[in-house]
């Protein structure tokens, strides 16, 4: 992985920068290495500049994108005119939210004053992790029959579902689930509890129990069988765990990030960024949540790739 601890950029970096990604590409060109059915789970990652004009002002940042991490890794404090003008030459506004892809003016900019140089007085904000440290879970959070349960359960569908763009949509709307492009200002209020002794969640508003860590990154057929052996080995005391509905994948999905960068409870792994659900795409594809950008995507092809976190249906107790 090429080092930007002393802000500055390789040869090697320089030559592998992919020009013209955005976050929603990376996803999807990750979401879509499951075509390779031997996807175990590569360390592959592809680094990119882009535009987040989120804020009050447009950002420009250097990516890292990889199969289980994405990293901001610094930002490049280019002249505001500039990010304006590439931003309006895509069609967007000054005011427009959403992330935007280097046209060729601020790439020529970009290889004089940050590639080239040896030490760039425009790169700036190095972001490093600790892999070594432990996973932030948050504070422990109380358990079964600890807390007050709600008045009334939101009962989920847990069915396999073959959805168009138009239902998604409207699922999304219909039960106010938050997404960052269709519906910004939703969101679901959960009630997490969690029994010391196992790494499982459970949700009493939705009568949910979940996997805390989840299962890593392989195709949807590996994942089918991967499931199925962890039910024939009765995991974590049960044998129905299986995928989750688009819904309630959509459940756990927060309206701000945490400070691990996931829209999720800060309870969960992060290793998981972006899940299989049980939804097919009609016509064709394969329906995600990503919870890494706080959206729901579909990926094309016939055998994707993904991670998974699984729930199963608490019996009444």
């Amino acid at each position: 992985m090429p080092d930007f601890a002393q802000i500055k950029l390789s040869q090697s970096t320089k030559d592998s920068i992919e020009w013209g990604m955005t976050p929603d590409l990376a996803f999807c060109t990750f979401s879509a290495k499951g075509l390779r059915e031997e996807l175990t789970g590569s360390t592959e990652q592809v680094c990119y500049f882009f535009i987040d004009n989120w804020g009050n002002s447009p950002r420009l940042f250097l990516m890292e994108r990889g199969d289980r991490h994405v990293n901001i890794l610094a930002e490049i404090s280019a002249p505001q005119e500039m990010l304006y003008n590439c931003i309006v030459g895509q069609g967007g506004t000054r005011s427009s939210r959403d992330n935007f892809p280097i046209d060729s003016a601020l790439k020529a900019w970009l290889i004089r004053e940050v590639i080239n140089p040896d030490n760039s007085p425009y790169l700036r904000r190095p972001i490093t992790t600790n892999e070594d440290s432990a996973e932030d879970m948050g504070e422990p959070l109380p358990e079964p029959g600890a807390v007050t349960p709600p008045d009334h359960q939101v009962i989920l569908p847990g069915r396999n579902a073959r959805l168009s763009d138009n239902q998604v949509r409207s699922i999304i709307i219909d039960r106010n689930s938050f997404d960052t492009d269709q519906n910004p200002d939703g969101g679901f209020h959960n009630v997490l509890t969690s029994p010391i002794s196992q790494p499982v969640i459970r949700d009493e508003a939705t009568n949910l129990m979940w996997q805390q860590y989840g299962l890593d990154l392989c195709s949807i057929r590996t994942m089918k069988k991967k499931i199925r052996e962890l039910n024939a080995r009765n995991h974590e005391g049960h044998d129905d765990w299986r995928l989750p509905s688009l819904e309630e994948a959509l459940s756990l999905m927060q309206n701000r990030p945490n400070s691990k960068g996931l829209h999720l409870p800060l309870c969960f792994s992060a290793e998981q960024p972006f899940i299989f659900v049980q939804a097919t795409r009609q016509p064709t594809g394969y329906w995600f949540v990503d919870y890494k950008q706080g959206k729901v995507y579909w990926s094309s092809g016939t055998v994707p790739g993904g991670f998974a976190r699984l729930c199963r249906t608490l019996e009444d107790e």
